[in-house]
């Protein structure tokens, strides 16, 4: 089988198992992504697969959602997604995959710092939440790469892990909605093409969703997430050199 095919359905799967309720793992799905197709065009081929697994996320956690938490944090992503957009459209490929390098080792220092923090909770406040969720729109649009800054605000929210899983569902299904046209209309990056990947690649974000909501409940985060961070700076490394 085609290399290029086999990191694609590991992405997928990997996506899948991250919307299931395995937070942080997606930045390995795009780092393979990136491995498959290239820096700009993986952005636009993710989108759609993400979009599938927050459908699958919001029917099965919606019962834990808590609306007041959008509020405060969505508008935020919307102008990070519209910053994001109008910067990253004419940047070389070269530099777009470097900038995605960047960003995914600043994340992988990032959880490592929120790992090794004796703090419990970050504090929970305006400027807080507008600037983090700035980098949570900015970095979506970039590369897909919310995540670390999205798991920050919902760990300032102080709500259980499930009502976490619902409300963080709701952000990225919405937002990652809301960069459909621009993917579409300026960036170029969902086409007809891309789709017909994305319809290959969708059984296994399904199957990749299942098994996350198994992992959530019989694995140690701890040790999952030690070895996330080992696996994800070596990925942003291979983009660098590829």
């Amino acid at each position: 089988m085609d290399s290029t095919l086999i990191l694609a359905f590991i992405a997928a799967f990997t996506l899948g198992v991250n919307k299931g309720g395995i937070k942080g793992i997606n930045i390995l799905s795009v780092t393979l992504l990136v491995l498959a197709f290239g820096a700009k065009n993986s952005t636009g081929i993710m989108v759609p697969l993400l979009i599938s697994g927050d459908i699958l996320a919001v029917i099965y956690f919606k019962k834990y959602t808590k609306w007041k938490y959008l509020v405060n944090f969505l508008p935020w992503m919307f102008v990070g997604v519209l910053i994001a957009t109008y910067v990253g459209k004419d940047i070389p490929e070269t530099t777009f995959k470097n900038l995605m390098a960047v960003i995914i080792l600043v994340s992988v220092v990032f959880m490592w710092i929120s790992e090794k923090s004796n703090k419990k909770v970050l504090p929970s406040n305006r400027w807080f939440s507008g600037s983090i969720g700035f980098a949570a729109g900015f970095t979506t649009m970039i590369g897909n790469l919310a995540g670390p800054f999205a798991n920050l605000f919902f760990l300032a929210t102080r709500m259980p892990k499930n009502e976490i899983l619902g409300t963080s569902a709701w952000v990225f299904f919405l937002v990652n909605n809301f960069k459909v046209p621009f993917h579409v209309f300026y960036w170029g990056t969902i086409t007809w093409d891309t789709l017909k990947t994305n319809l290959t690649l969708l059984p296994f974000v399904i199957i990749g969703f299942m098994v996350g909501i198994k992992l959530v409940s019989y694995f140690s985060e701890k040790f999952f997430r030690q070895f996330l961070l080992i696996v994800t700076a070596i990925g942003a490394i291979l983009i660098f050199l590829k």
